[in-house]
């Protein structure tokens, strides 16, 4: 995908997705579920043969979910890599460099199930990608990445 904010393209499948009578579902499809990824062949508006084939197979909604870079994400990644004994600083100027994308819309993320199996449309940027690659590395380096409250501290 040539552009780093896919905020409007977000838009654009909502209205799509809308104007073809579909339901949305606010949703995140993991990958622990099996499913089937559907292939793009770098044609830009594949997403709507994807939402199309739902309609067409009769789904009531398609799942949809987005991720937007927040500072709070960022900040706490960099933290992560600071304290990881095995951390570069290669890790660190990337996760810097990833400054400029606060607030952008990096990755989407379409699905229906039909007969028992789901079906995914994903796009994501470049930035989203090198995004990945530094969470992968910071989870690597010490542990799992989720920021949860501690109940206990109440």
């Amino acid at each position: 995908m040539p552009t780093d904010d896919l905020h409007n393209l977000k838009d654009d499948m909502t209205a799509f997705i809308e104007g073809h009578g579909m339901r949305r579902f606010p949703g995140y499809v993991g990958d622990e579920i099996a499913s089937v990824m559907w292939k793009d062949d770098d044609n830009l508006d594949a997403w709507k043969d994807f939402v199309e084939l739902a309609k067409a197979a009769g789904a009531p909604f398609i799942t949809m979910d987005d991720v937007v870079l927040t500072k709070e994400d960022l900040d706490f990644l960099m933290e992560r890599l600071k304290d990881g004994i095995y951390g570069t600083g290669e890790d660190l100027d990337d996760a810097r460099w990833l400054r400029t994308y606060l607030g952008k819309t990096g990755f989407l993320q379409l699905g229906f199930a039909h007969q028992g199996t789901l079906f995914l449309y994903e796009v994501s940027t470049e930035w989203y990608e090198r995004y990945q690659r530094v969470i992968d590395t910071a989870e690597a380096m010490g542990g799992l990445l989720i920021e949860e409250d501690d109940e206990d501290d109440e």
